[in-house]
């Protein structure tokens, strides 16, 4: 039989559809570390490693016998795509199940951005007395604002979706202009990133890590948004230079940020944990049980698919 690496201690029952099929490996603890991967992988076939694990070419090098990445994710930064196709080795990914979830903590963070939730959460919790009169310790309203989302591809059209239903406006840029059928279904309009910078209210990154998007968001960009602007980034962190961003949230230079991912994960930049106007959570875009439980059927079905010659997430 077939033997399958996984990378990380998943739950067994979500991977259920490979038992009696494959020679599964676990890891005892959390998860296995690159030293114990390298003196397994050299007869596996297929390795799953999650998404945070860097499958890099002395991984692949390692691994002589494999013929499958099945990446438990959709963002596949952390493998080496291209050496792995160097070396004959298919890379897959799971698209279809993160969809829904990371649209939706994408807007979660804008209305808790926006509405400042968490920063009155926080202070009440902690005993501090909030302005309650009139005036005192205002968000914003989303309705009848402009969002502008960098990478509406099908990430950005679910949050499209969910802010047309608040009432919100929606501008765009990709690399590629939409085809006329998708804007007028997000009633959405394509322009120029420097415009998209000057006109949101709300920007959102959906796009990829890439060497094109590397740090897109840099102490120039801020300076273009609005001082009411937030900046929302539930993509990748490489997409924002995080001491930029930190020095516009503390200069008043945008108003505020949701960020679900950091450049240097898990560590996240100092300066943005001193601040009330940054909203930050783990990079939990598919943080739900639904999600990665759906996450790991995408895997099965990517690896079964694989060797009876069916059709596969392949990113390679």
């Amino acid at each position: 039989m077939k033997k399958i690496l996984m990378g990380h201690n998943f739950r067994r029952e979500d991977f259920a559809g490979l038992e009696g099929k494959f020679i599964i490996i676990y890891p005892e603890n959390k998860l296995f570390t690159k030293d114990e991967i390298l003196e397994q992988i050299s007869d596996i076939d297929v390795f799953v490693p999650n998404f945070s694990f860097q499958t890099d070419a002395e991984i692949i090098d390692a691994a002589k016998n494999l013929k499958l990445i099945a990446n438990y994710g959709v963002g596949y930064n952390n493998i080496d795509v291209e050496y792995a196709a160097s070396k004959g080795i298919a890379v897959t990914n799971t698209p279809q199940s993160v969809l829904e979830p990371t649209a939706e903590l994408c807007f979660t963070l804008m209305m808790a951005t926006a509405r400042k939730v968490a920063y009155y959460n926080h202070k009440l919790h902690s005993g501090v007395r909030l302005d309650w009169s009139i005036y005192g310790d205002l968000g914003v309203s989303l309705y009848g604002q402009t969002l502008g989302i960098y990478g509406m591809g099908r990430i950005g059209q679910a949050v499209a979706r969910r802010a047309i239903a608040s009432g919100m406006n929606i501008i765009y840029h990709n690399r590629n202009r939409l085809p006329k059928d998708i804007e007028e279904k997000y009633n959405a309009t394509y322009v120029d990133f420097d415009t998209l910078l000057k006109e949101s209210d709300v920007v959102s990154l959906n796009a990829p890590a890439t060497a094109e998007t590397y740090h897109l968001m840099g102490e120039a960009e801020f300076k273009k948004m609005k001082n009411s602007a937030i900046l929302i980034n539930t993509a990748r962190g490489q997409l924002v230079d995080e001491k930029a961003l930190a020095a516009a949230l503390k200069t008043g230079e945008i108003y505020a940020a949701g960020l679900d991912v950091f450049e240097k994960e898990p560590k996240i930049f100092p300066e943005l944990l001193e601040l009330d106007n940054a909203i930050l959570s783990p990079h939990a875009g598919t943080g739900t049980y639904s999600a990665r439980r759906d996450m790991a059927h995408e895997v099965v079905k990517n690896i079964i698919n694989f060797f009876e010659g069916g059709q596969i997430d392949k990113v390679n």
